[in-house]
């Protein structure tokens, strides 16, 4: 049995796994709390584009690392090539507790939770240990989606390829035909002329026992909450760096891994972004939650913050709901293919170091690490059942960006230790790009840190945890 990853997935593959894994259940959900937290069309765009450029710069520059480095394992490898086997276990411990895991865990609970608009009865409590565990049907859903998905891509690359293709391409479609029907009856009416009124006043919005309450942002308090908000879209916009992961799977990887990447992200990156103004064409920025309808509530109060749904119910009517949930199951599911086939492969490089469980080292028969797979699954599962997800997502995007920039500033790291290294691709703009990077990306995690100290600080606890598992595991795991 060949104990060598097969190298048999192509740009287009590539460049699914990217824009597949970025898509998920966020883009239909996370403008209501932006447009909360800054209450201004003109700044909310900001954000979005902001959240872009951060996400298309850092690809640009992985493409250096990914060009030099085209190994099973991605960004693990970049990481300990720049700072050596410690901070490495740092990043893959944190992968596999809560970034990899935790946002499986809650892409597969919101599949989950838009499958309950057909079936209600998921909502049910099927288990019950007192208050301490209650576990619903749509939690076991949760849990049943992972196990498919981990089977299917424990029997062959090529399975999950398939999956992964059909179901970006699906909600690509979607996606597009949302948003050019959202602006086209958005134009005929006056909801996008009145949203960019007054487009730059920025402002809070909180509800309490009823009572609303909007505080005017100016100077640093509106730099400091759209700080605070644009984690909402950094999340959204995250898991593009999966692709890396596979990079031992992926033909002529020192060309078609930064080209997936730049593609990837550029392309949701446009979707995203059109997305926000098809909201702002179709439903009034501010709203009340007391409201009857979609247009009194607003982008800022739908229900159940699903402002997806509410834009599209303006499109489709009544039938909406049935419409989005079924665009979300897919878009959910794919996302979370993408993310369950990269995610084990960095376990598998771990393991061959001697950082993971050894048996994450092995290959089946169809030459893709099954035990990896099934282990991610076992705690992404546990995570499911554990109701914590929604925190986990917090914790695990702050990890990411602290990781992001450790991995970006290891470019000037490897410049110098290894000057005469092929690099087949050069970061875009450096040094200015990837240092503007740096600088910008360090400012937000500071800000979280300042306005959300309390999630933030946990997520950085978790990365900090790793130090003593390290030490204690630096032989290899039996």
């Amino acid at each position: 049995m060949s104990q060598e990853l097969k190298r048999s997935l192509g740009l287009v593959d590539a460049t699914s796994i990217v824009s597949g894994s970025m898509i998920g259940s966020g883009i239909f959900i996370v403008t209501t709390f932006m447009a909360r937290d800054i209450g201004a069309s003109g700044w909310l765009l900001v954000l979005w584009l902001i959240t872009g450029l951060i996400t298309v710069t850092a690809a640009l520059s992985y493409g250096e690392l990914a060009g030099m480095m085209p190994n099973a394992g991605g960004q693990y490898v970049y990481i300990q090539r720049a700072y050596g086997r410690m901070i490495s276990f740092l990043y893959g411990w944190t992968v596999f507790t809560v970034i990899q895991t935790g946002v499986i865990a809650a892409v597969a609970v919101a599949f989950a939770k838009y499958t309950s608009v057909f079936f209600p009865e998921l909502n049910t409590v099927c288990i019950a240990l007192g208050s301490f565990l209650q576990i619903t049907f749509a939690q076991l859903l949760a849990i049943v989606s992972i196990v498919v998905l981990t089977f299917f891509n424990s029997r062959g690359v090529q399975n999950g390829k398939t999956i992964q293709l059909i179901f970006t391409s699906a909600k690509l479609f979607a996606l597009f035909a949302l948003i050019i029907l959202g602006i086209a009856i958005g134009l005929k009416g006056n909801t996008l002329i009145e949203n960019f009124k007054d487009m730059w006043s920025a402002s809070k919005t909180t509800i309490n026992n009823g009572v609303i309450t909007v505080i005017p942002l100016t100077g640093f308090a509106l730099a400091g909450a759209m700080g605070a908000t644009i984690i909402n879209s950094l999340f959204s916009s995250d898991a593009w760096n999966n692709v890396t992961f596979i990079a031992g799977e992926i033909k002529d990887p020192k060309k078609n891994i930064p080209r997936s990447l730049f593609l990837g992200t550029l392309i949701v990156t446009i979707i995203y972004i059109l997305a926000n103004i098809a909201y702002l064409s179709l439903l009034p920025l501010h709203g009340n939650p007391a409201a009857s309808d979609v247009i009194g509530q607003g982008i800022m109060f739908p229900n159940n913050d699903r402002v997806g749904a509410a834009a599209a119910s303006v499109i489709f009517g009544n039938s909406a709901v049935y419409i989005m949930a079924a665009l979300i199951m897919v878009s959910t599911f794919g996302c979370n293919n993408g993310i369950v086939l990269s995610g084990a492969r960095l376990f598998y490089a771990m393991a061959k170091d001697g950082l993971f469980f050894k048996r994450a080292e092995t290959l089946n028969t169809k030459q893709v690490p099954a035990k990896a797979l099934w282990l991610q699954c076992i705690w992404a599962s546990v995570l499911c059942l554990s109701g914590k997800y929604s925190d986990l997502l917090t914790y695990a995007t702050f990890a990411s960006l602290l990781f992001y920039i450790l991995t970006i500033a290891g470019i000037f790291i490897l410049r110098k230790k290894e000057p005469n290294t092929e690099r087949p691709y050069k970061a875009f703009g450096y040094p200015v790009v990837p240092a503007i990077y740096i600088i910008v990306t360090t400012a937000i995690c500071i800000d979280l840190l300042i306005y959300d100290t309390k999630n933030t600080g946990l997520g950085l606890l978790i990365v900090l945890l790793g130090i003593p598992v390290y030490y204690m595991t630096k032989k290899k795991m039996t």
